[in-house]
């Protein structure tokens, strides 16, 4: 059964608001969801996230009833108390990261401590998948981070153009590539064409495009793509996708 979280916010701008309700909202696909806590919810916050550059922020902390509520602080000087900090620019998925690392139910495990020597040797610590998110659009790459960190895909590189694009797949390796068709310096399907074709070829490619047809939908399985998406993108849709990278 999911377990519900909520969350105090404290400051932030209107666009990291935005894109902490969107990862509140996506979380609901986990059986950990965060929820914003605001006064009349059915359970008291259980972490806060604080703007340490808000006036918000200062006040959060000399009142006496908040001492005990865990949170994470957004910005320089964090206060000792502090249970994590984060610098700007902010990776929400690595804060979601580190949420999950505090809310995650326990391994259940039942070692015989007797038999230590007939334990498995330790695994091998596995590297992280790496993404691409390639998009003029700071909302929609904000968006896509928060869809891949709902899938534990946690680093991600950004580029504004297909040229930036480009550039990243050649120095790095990357399980997926989010692109946007609408990119201002390229034409899409030639830098898709780049992406899963190039020296160091990317198995995973999911392009959006505002008002894709069918038939483009059509050329794009062929094409290899996982997937071609309207904008916005079907978030189920693109949830099963990201799933089997």
């Amino acid at each position: 059964m999911a377990q519900r979280i909520f969350i105090k916010v404290i400051g932030f701008s209107d666009v990291e608001r935005h894109a902490l309700n969107s990862l509140f909202r996506l979380s609901e696909q986990r059986e950990t969801v965060y929820a914003l806590w605001e006064p009349g919810a059915p359970e008291e916050p259980a972490l806060a996230l604080i703007d340490g550059q808000s006036y918000e922020a200062g006040v959060q902390l000399v009142l006496p009833q908040e001492h005990q509520l865990k949170f994470i602080w957004i910005g320089s000087r964090a206060p000792a108390q502090a249970w994590g900090a984060f610098e700007r620019p902010i990776s929400w998925p690595e804060v979601v990261h580190a949420m999950d690392d505090l809310f995650a139910p326990p391994l259940d495990l039942d070692v015989d401590l007797d038999g230590a020597d007939t334990l498995p040797p330790p695994l091998e610590a596995t590297p992280r998948k790496r993404a691409l998110i390639a998009s003029a659009d700071r909302d929609e790459r904000l968006y896509l981070r928060a869809k891949l960190s709902l899938v534990d895909l946690t680093q991600a590189d950004d580029a504004e153009s297909g040229a930036q694009a480009l550039e990243l797949a050649r120095d790095n390796d990357y399980a997926v590539a989010l692109v946007d068709m609408e990119l201002p310096d390229m034409q899409g399907w030639e830098l898709l064409r780049e992406l899963a074709g190039g020296k160091r070829q990317i198995p995973h490619v999911i392009a959006t495009k505002l008002g894709a047809s069918l038939g483009e939908r059509v050329r794009a399985r062929l094409a290899g793509l996982d997937g071609l998406f309207d904008k916005p993108p079907d978030p189920a849709r693109l949830h099963e996708l990201l799933q089997k990278v």
